[in-house]
């Protein structure tokens, strides 16, 4: 959490963070920030300080809606273009804090530009030291796994506008009919994924959600392959495996939601349904496994135990294979889709910890066979140990259609 950032600065070593970028779609300064609307900006928070926001004069009323700190750019001359003398302009913001020692640089925001750029600042500030921040490891991505009651809130109201949306599309396709192996209209016509997909992007805008990272929809051998997105100009078909995994977010990039289940239309065979089965029978394990202080992987190591106790392979037992368990269990839901913690078994130090949101998203895939089953939700371990689904739907394989 917040509250958290000046310590894990302190076990870094490091004296300020520097944040580059405009607020949407840019987690780091969306943090900092809660959401409001700067097409670029700076903000450095330095360690046992509140952070300040450098901002565009056109911005000004903006930038006074975070409650932060608030500096004009233009105060410092700046020209909005990180080039040798944006190096200088960004020295001086820093040098009006009296930064000074190490400092982090994040936020998402043109490389080219900023690797001219930070050469120059330090030239004029060498009493800064740039330090290095690793993907999912930087003292902001330790901050942002455990989140604050607000920050839940947020999730939870993705999350329910998602599941809202997500009934909507099971309505969609069972006001359809089949006609052969595949779905059709009243005139006849075939529906196919890319239209599903139109229909799922509609309803999201409605519902005041973007789709920045799209969704999964795939059918059949598709659904084996965990990340297919699905091919829009193929029909959606009758009998198979659907996955059906929806992750927006608030607009302008705020919190995401992570959600998926596995659809059949009309019947699924024995074998499906078995698989499905195995799918579910290994969320159950998961949730009765995860508590406050348990080792992230040995999580994801016993969910494959028990798949590989039902005779599916796993990443255990073929780190290379393509059939069976072939993912990890899941991952936090932030301001990223995907954020800390994560459930990989090589990692022996992360543990579960209250205030941390993450998914729950067993799967077996087996592309031979055509058909893959994943079922995903987001959870919250809330500060007494129990986890909380923050937004319910029903679990069901079998959508029924009209006559049958």
């Amino acid at each position: 959490m917040k509250s958290d950032l000046d310590r894990l600065m302190q076990d870094a070593a490091l004296d300020a963070l520097l944040v580059a970028g405009g607020t949407i779609h840019n987690p780091a300064m969306y943090y900092f920030t809660g959401g409001i609307h700067l097409l670029r900006g700076f903000l450095i928070k330095k360690r046992g300080e509140a952070p300040v926001l450098f901002h565009p004069s056109m911005e000004r009323e903006e930038a006074a809606r975070s409650g932060l700190a608030v500096r004009d750019l233009n105060d410092f001359s700046w020209n909005g273009v990180l080039h040798r003398a944006g190096g200088k302009r960004l020295a001086q913001l820093l040098a009006s804090l009296d930064v000074r020692g190490r400092v982090a640089v994040l936020g998402r925001i043109e490389i080219g530009p900023l690797l001219a750029c930070l050469p120059a600042l330090q030239e004029h500030r060498p009493e800064i030291e740039l330090a290095p921040e690793f993907d999912g490891q930087s003292v902001l991505a330790r901050a942002r796994a455990t989140k604050s009651e607000d920050e839940v809130e947020r999730i939870r109201q993705t999350g329910r506008a998602t599941v809202e949306v997500v009934g909507n599309v099971a309505d969609f396709l069972t006001s359809h009919r089949a006609h052969g192996e595949v779905l059709v209209n009243q005139r006849g016509e075939v529906l196919t994924i890319g239209e599903v997909k139109r229909r799922i992007n509609l309803w999201l805008a409605m519902k005041g959600l973007d789709n920045p990272e799209g969704c999964i929809f795939s059918v059949g051998r598709d659904a084996a392959i965990p990340h297919s997105t699905g091919i829009d100009s193929a029909p959606v078909e009758t009998g198979k495996t659907i996955i059906f995994d929806i992750f927006p977010c608030e607009a302008r990039g705020g919190y995401f939601y992570d959600f998926t289940r596995t659809w059949v239309l009309g019947q699924a065979s024995d074998e499906i349904l078995a698989i499905h089965q195995d799918v579910l029978e290994a969320v159950q394990l998961a949730r009765r496994s995860i508590r406050p202080g348990v080792i992230c992987g040995e999580v994801q190591v016993a969910v494959c135990q028990a798949f590989e106790a039902r005779g599916h392979a796993t990443l255990r037992t073929d780190a290379k294979t393509t059939s069976g368990y072939v993912h990890t269990l899941g991952h936090g839901v932030g301001l990223d889709v995907q954020e800390p913690p994560y459930t990989r078994p090589e990692d022996k130090a992360t543990a579960f910890a209250s205030g941390m949101v993450f998914t729950i998203e067993p799967g077996l895939y087996y592309p031979e066979r055509g058909l893959g089953v994943r079922l995903e939700d987001t959870v919250w371990l809330r500060p007494d140990g129990t986890l909380e689904t923050l937004a319910d739907y029903p679990t069901d394989l079998v959508l029924r259609l009209p006559g049958a």
